[in-house]
């Protein structure tokens, strides 16, 4: 092995670590997902009906909810950006926030697609002692 080519792979695996250090640097950067409100609450997607403008939500209790959805609903992802109802699919978590007063089904004004988090799981569910 020549000493240009043992050089150039010097000069490739620095390259290398300092984009793999930065990478790590802009991930740590990102701002993580907001914490849900105190109103808003916890569901599982499990059907969509986009003509009927419908959700049907699965608490984690296993009892579902008909959701009403209207062109007043702001429905966003897990960055913030504004996204349609028929983005959400299935098995995405979310959480909801409604309009007081509303009849049967409930009318979402937000809804808020987002992981459950550990935190949020025990903040939510598990009472500490």
């Amino acid at each position: 092995m020549n000493l240009r080519s043992t050089q150039t792979r010097v000069g490739i695996l620095i390259i290398a670590l300092s984009l793999g250090s930065l990478a790590a640097v802009v991930r740590a950067a990102e701002k993580p997902p907001a914490p849900p409100a105190a109103d808003e609450e916890f569901f599982i997607v499990s059907s969509v009906d986009l003509p009927k403008d419908q959700l049907v939500l699965k608490r984690p209790t296993e009892v579902t909810q008909l959701i009403a959805v209207s062109d007043k609903t702001v429905i966003r992802n897990e960055e913030g950006k504004t996204i349609q109802l028929k983005s959400l699919r299935a098995g995405d978590t979310v959480y909801v926030t409604f309009a007081p007063g509303t009849e049967r089904p409930l009318l979402a004004t937000r809804i808020r697609k987002a992981p459950m988090t550990v935190e949020e799981l025990h903040r939510r569910y598990v009472p500490f002692q």
